[in-house]
């Protein structure tokens, strides 16, 4: 298996029908310190990372001003600045950091505006692409949460709004609001819990940016049924549980992060890989309870 396959071979998907993105994509959250927090152990390596993404085709990278906190979005600016064209970059808004793997929901519209306007400096954007609202605060009503994502795109600002962690009943609840344009929650091959939610926003056409991608457990074990196909494949069962998700749907974005260029390179090899129906239902079938 090659490592350097670009990922336009994963295809494309238009977020809000206006952002045509290759679909697999890249996530900035492990270009920070441990516990997602303060800088990289080798900032420079983590800038080539970047780099490196998009020479190889990434057009879709997802980032949050609480990754360090605000460590990756200002990563991103150096290694990238000024942004190739076809570049679209997603951040996240509500989630608040107190220390290492710490993380609190704060979805008053005032603080949502106020990190809207920070991720705007720290990336050297005029518009965010696509601004999603990390996390639903439970303490404020959702229409106050989103409608000051809708005032911020109404005042040009962001272009498109996304959810992260919800329902089909919260994702239809922030629809009353505004237009809803994607939704990421966790989704793997072997954590399925929001399988609901994939098959609602699939029927729609939202993209579904699934969180921890790689999360296989013991289906990636010697003899397991992600090893013995990825061995079929002259792959590696990152790059099968990869092309299982393109594979799930065609709204999927998948969005595998690491901090090396050489996990990059072997992550974005899958964008060449294709299952079968058969081949995709035989690693569907290994976990049989999809929540």
């Amino acid at each position: 298996m090659t490592t350097s396959t670009s990922a336009a071979a994963s295809g494309t998907f238009s977020i809000g029908g206006e952002l045509p993105v290759h679909r697999l994509g890249y996530g900035a959250m492990q270009l920070t310190g441990e516990g997602v927090w303060g800088p990289p152990r080798d900032p420079d390596e983590a800038r080539r990372v970047l780099r490196r993404a998009v020479e190889l085709g990434v057009t879709f990278i997802d980032t949050a001003d609480s990754y360090g906190p605000h460590v990756s979005e200002e990563l991103i600016r150096e290694a990238l600045h000024p942004y190739a064209d076809d570049l679209v970059i997603a951040t996240k808004a509500g989630l608040t950091r107190h220390g290492p793997n710490i993380w609190r929901p704060v979805g008053r519209p005032e603080y949502l505006r106020q990190q809207a306007e920070m991720s705007l400096r720290r990336l050297g954007l005029e518009r965010i692409d696509l601004f999603q609202l990390h996390r639903i605060d439970p303490k404020v009503p959702v229409a106050e949460q989103v409608g000051e994502l809708k005032a911020l795109q109404d005042e040009g600002k962001i272009g498109h709004i996304g959810l992260s962690e919800v329902s089909v009943d919260e994702l239809r609840e922030a629809q009353e609001t505004a237009t809803i344009a994607t939704v990421q929650n966790r989704y793997n091959l072997a954590d399925r819990s929001a399988q609901e939610l994939l098959e609602h926003v699939t029927e729609v056409g939202i993209g579904f940016i699934p969180w921890f991608p790689l999360a296989t457990g013991e289906l990636a074990g010697e003899g397991g049924p992600l090893d013995e196909l990825a061995r079929e494949h002259d792959a590696s069962p990152a790059q099968l549980a990869l092309a299982w998700l393109l594979h799930r749907s065609p709204v999927m974005l998948p969005i595998p992060g690491t901090s090396t260029v050489a996990h990059l390179e072997d992550n974005l090899a899958a964008a060449s890989i294709e299952l079968t129906d058969e081949e995709a239902q035989r690693l569907t079938d290994a976990v049989p309870d999809e929540g």
